[in-house]
C-alpha cells in the first residue's frame, strides 16, 4: 500500500461550489429580468401612459383663469347702436410668494404679511402709482398708492392666489406702450383686452334696453343662480363667469344675457402647492357675443318720449276739467304693429342715462335721482316712477275697457246689434231700497242708443243695465268666472309674452266679491273698466287684438340675432298666442263702428282710425285722482299700428293721453306710413316737413 496515493475531495466542498455557481447565475439572470422589466415600464410610461400621466399632472397643477368675452350689440330697428361694447387695455398682476408672504402673531394670532412681502408689495404700488402718473391720461381720476394695494388683494379677500388681479383698466396708448416694454419689471404683468359697456346718449328706449351689473352684484336673480350651480358642478372654462364681469340684470340686456355675453376664454396656469400662480400654459381666446336686433324705431322712440314730457309740462299749465294739472308727473305708452306685433316704440318717462350703471357702483346721489323711474313702467308699476300722489304706471282702464265689455254682452246674447237702450244718465244696482247709482261722466243724458253708440259716447250707465247687471242674473256669482275667461282671451290679468323681465300681469279685483261687496257689483263696476288695473304694454296687445278681431299676438322686441361676422343666427316673426272665434263678424263691425270718441288732438288726422278715451278714477291721499288713458288703431279698415298711452293726474284721456297718441301715429306714418307708404320718402331730403317735429305745443288746442 502507497501512503503517497492522492487523496480524494470531499463531497461537502464540490457541492458547495456547485451551489455558489448556481446562485451566481440566478442572481446574474433576476437582475437582468429586473432590468428587463424596469426599461420596458419606463418605455409603457414615456410612450404608452405619459401624455394621460402628464394631462392627470396638468390637471392637478393647474388653474383655469376666465377671460372676458366681448358683449354684443343691442341695435335700432333701423341698424343705430342702442347699446354696445368699446375694447380696452387693462393691467393685470399675477401675484407670486415673495408679495404676498405671511406671518402669525404668536401671541395675537394675526396674520400679517412679512417685512419682506410688505416692503416689496408697497414698492410695487408705489411704482404703479407713478407710472400711472407719468403716461396716464391726465384728465382720469388718478390712483393712490392704497387704491393699489386694494386691487392687489394681497390677503385674497376677493380672489385666490393665483388669480390675475385687475389693478386699473381703460389704460392710454402710452401706458400700453411703456407697461409693455417694462414688463420684466413687474411680477406677472399683462395687458389684457376688455370690453367697456356704453349705452346711446339720446337716451333711446332705456328701460326697454336695460342695464348691466357686475356678475358677483347679480347671482340674486335666478339665472344667475343656476349659473353658479352649473359651474360648480361641471366648472367648464369657457363657461365660467368672473367676478368682475359684467352682466345683464334687466331689460334686453337681461333676457338675452347668454346670447350677448358669447363665451368666454381663459388662461391655464399652473400653480405651486402654495396655489400661486408659476407660469401661463396655455390661453383659449374668448368668443364674441351675438347682436340682438330690436323692433324699436329710434327716431318713432324719441318723438314718443318727447311727446310725453312735452304734454307733462303743457299739463302742468293749461287747464283740462277747469284746472291745471301738477301731479302729473309721468307717461307711459307703447306703439305695437298690428300684423307683425312689433314694439316700434315702449316709452317710461322720465327716463334717465343708462351709462351710470356701467362703472359697477352708484353714488347715493345718483341712486336717489333715478329709483323711481329706473324700471320699465310699460311692464312694471315697482319703481316705474310716480305721480304727484303716488299713483304708478299700472292704472284701472276705465273707459277703455267697454269695447270689450260690449263684445262680451253681443256674444253671451245679452243684447244684439239692433237693441236700443234708453240712457238716463244714470244706473243703479244693488237690493231694492238699498240700489247703488252709477252715472255717466259728467252727468250726461244720451238717450236712445244702440251699442256702437254707447261705446262712442262712453255710456256706464249702458254697461251697468246691459251687461254687469245682466251678466249676473244670467250667471250669478259664476258671471265673475265668465268675465275673467274673456279678459284673459284678449291679454287683461296674463302674460304679454315678450319674455321681458319682470312683467306684471295686472292687478285683477273683480275676484274680490268680498271686497266689491257681491259678485254683482263686481261685475258691475268691471263692465265699466273700475274693477282691473293692466300694464301698458297688456293695453297695446289688447287693442291689437281689437284690431285683429279676435286674434291675440306676442309682443315682438327682437326681430333677429345675428354673430360677429353678421350670419343671422334667429330669427323672429309674428306669433299668435291665442285666438278667440267664437264672435259674429258683425259683433266686430259694431264696436268698430262705436270706437269713435271725439278727440280733438285727431282733429286733422288723415286717415279714419278707432280709438277710444278713458279717465280711470282712483283714490290717492284720501281724493279721487283722474289718470288719463287712451287706446287706438289706424288705419280703421286696414289695421296697421296699434297705440296706448296712460298718463296718472292728467284728467281726461282725450286731452291728457290722446295728444301723445297723434304724434306717435305722426311719427310711424313718416317713418313707415300707414297707408305702406313712408311720408319721408315723398320729400326731397328736407326732414322739417316731418309733422311729428312741428311745435311741442300739445293738449286741446
Amino acid at each position: 500500500m502507497s501512503f503517497f496515493r492522492k487523496q480524494a475531495s470531499p463531497p461537502d466542498e464540490t457541492n458547495s461550489k456547485s451551489s455558489i455557481g448556481l446562485r451566481l447565475n440566478v442572481f446574474f439572470f433576476s437582475t437582468f429580468v429586473i432590468f428587463c422589466v424596469i426599461i420596458i415600464r419606463l418605455a409603457v410610461l414615456q410612450f404608452v401612459e405619459g401624455p394621460t400621466l402628464t394631462e392627470v399632472e396638468t390637471s392637478r397643477d393647474t388653474k383655469n383663469v376666465p377671460l372676458a368675452s366681448m358683449r354684443g350689440v343691442i341695435y335700432a330697428a333701423e341698424g343705430e347702436k342702442l347699446a354696445y361694447s368699446t375694447p380696452v387695455q387693462s393691467l393685470y398682476i399675477t401675484l407670486n410668494k415673495e408679495y404676498t408672504a405671511k406671518q402669525t402673531d404668536k401671541i395675537t394670532g394675526k396674520t400679517t404679511l412679512t417685512p419682506e412681502a410688505k416692503a416689496k408689495s408697497d414698492a410695487l404700488a408705489a411704482k404703479l402709482v407713478a407710472d400711472f402718473n407719468k403716461y396716464g391720461d391726465p384728465k382720469a381720476e388718478k390712483m393712490t398708492e392704497e387704491d393699489v394695494i386694494d386691487a392687489l388683494d394681497l390677503y385674497f379677500r376677493k380672489s385666490l392666489g393665483f388669480m390675475a388681479r385687475r389693478i386699473k383698466a381703460d389704460l392710454t396708448t402710452q401706458e400700453v406702450a411703456y407697461f409693455m416694454e417694462h414688463k420684466g419689471e413687474y411680477p406677472g404683468l399683462e395687458i389684457v383686452e376688455e370690453s367697456i359697456r356704453h349705452y346711446d346718449k339720446d337716451t333711446v328706449a332705456v328701460q326697454t334696453i336695460g342695464y348691466i351689473k357686475p356678475f358677483k352684484s347679480a347671482n340674486s336673480l335666478n339665472i344667475y343662480k343656476n349659473i353658479l350651480n352649473a359651474m360648480k358642478n361641471n366648472p367648464e372654462p369657457g363657461l365660467t363667469y368672473k367676478d368682475d364681469e359684467f352682466v345683464g340684470f334687466d331689460g334686453l340686456e337681461l333676457q338675452y344675457q347668454r346670447e350677448l355675453r358669447g363665451q368666454n376664454g381663459y388662461q391655464e396656469i399652473s400653480v405651486n402647492p402654495q396655489n400661486m400662480a408659476e407660469k401661463v400654459e396655455r390661453v383659449v381666446p374668448p368668443v364674441k357675443g351675438n347682436d340682438v336686433w330690436t323692433t324699436i324705431n329710434k327716431n318713432i322712440q324719441m318723438k314718443t318720449e318727447q311727446a310725453i314730457m312735452d304734454q307733462i309740462k303743457w299739463l302742468h299749465s293749461n287747464t283740462v276739467q277747469g284746472k291745471t294739472h301738477p301731479n302729473a308727473l309721468t307717461g307711459y305708452a307703447v306703439a305695437m304693429e298690428v300684423d307683425t306685433g312689433n314694439i316700434v316704440s315702449m316709452a317710461s318717462m322720465p327716463d334717465y342715462d343708462t351709462n351710470i350703471w356701467t362703472s359697477g357702483s352708484l353714488s347715493t346721489d345718483v341712486w336717489n335721482s333715478i329709483m323711481d323711474n329706473y324700471q320699465n313702467g310699460t311692464i312694471n308699476p315697482i319703481s316705474s316712477g310716480t305721480s304727484g300722489n303716488g299713483l304708478r304706471s299700472v292704472l284701472l282702464l276705465g273707459s277703455t275697457i267697454k269695447p270689450l265689455s260690449v263684445l262680451v254682452g253681443l256674444n253671451e246674447g245679452l243684447f244684439t246689434t239692433s237693441t236700443y237702450y234708453s240712457d238716463r244718465g244714470f244706473a243703479t244696482f244693488g237690493k231694492t231700497g238699498h240700489e247703488t247709482k252709477v252715472r255717466n261722466s259728467g252727468g250726461h243724458v244720451y238717450g236712445s242708443m244702440d251699442p256702437a253708440r254707447a261705446i262712442e259716447k262712453s255710456s256706464n250707465a249702458f254697461m251697468v243695465d246691459m251687461i254687469g247687471k245682466r251678466l249676473y242674473d244670467k250667471y250669478k256669482s259664476k258671471g265673475v268666472d265668465v268675465w275673467d275667461k274673456y279678459m284673459k282671451e284678449f291679454g287683461l290679468g296674463v302674460s304679454t309674452g315678450s319674455g321681458l323681465p319682470n312683467e306684471f300681469l295686472g292687478q285683477i279685483n273683480y275676484t274680490n266679491i268680498e271686497a266689491a261687496g257681491s259678485a254683482q257689483a263686481a261685475l258691475v263696476y268691471a263692465s265699466f273698466g273700475q274693477q282691473g288695473s293692466y300694464t301698458v304694454l297688456q293695453l297695446a296687445q289688447y287693442v291689437a287684438t281689437l284690431a285683429n278681431e279676435g286674434q291675440r299676438i306676442k309682443p315682438q322686441l327682437v326681430s333677429k340675432i345675428t354673430d360677429a361676422d353678421g350670419k343671422v343666427v334667429k330669427e323672429f316673426g309674428r306669433e299668435v298666442i291665442d285666438e278667440v272665434t267664437a264672435f259674429d263678424k258683425s259683433y266686430w263691425k259694431e264696436i268698430q263702428q262705436g270706437m269713435r270718441s271725439e278727440v280733438s288732438a285727431f282733429s286733422d288726422f288723415p286717415y279714419d282710425f278707432a280709438r277710444k278715451t278713458g279717465t280711470s278714477q282712483q283714490v290717492a291721499k284720501g281724493q279721487i285722482r283722474d289718470n288719463g288713458v287712451f287706446i287706438a288703431y289706424a288705419p280703421r279698415n286696414n289695421p296697421k299700428l296699434a297705440v296706448a298711452v296712460v298718463i296718472p293726474e292728467g284728467g281726461f284721456g282725450s286731452q291728457s293721453a290722446a295728444p301723445v297718441a297723434r304724434k306717435i301715429f305722426d311719427a310711424y306714418d313718416w317713418e313707415y306710413g300707414l297707408d305702406g307708404v313712408p311720408k319721408k320718402s315723398l320729400q326731397s331730403g328736407n326732414n322739417t316737413n316731418d309733422p311729428a317735429n312741428e311745435g311741442t305745443t300739445t293738449g286741446t288746442q
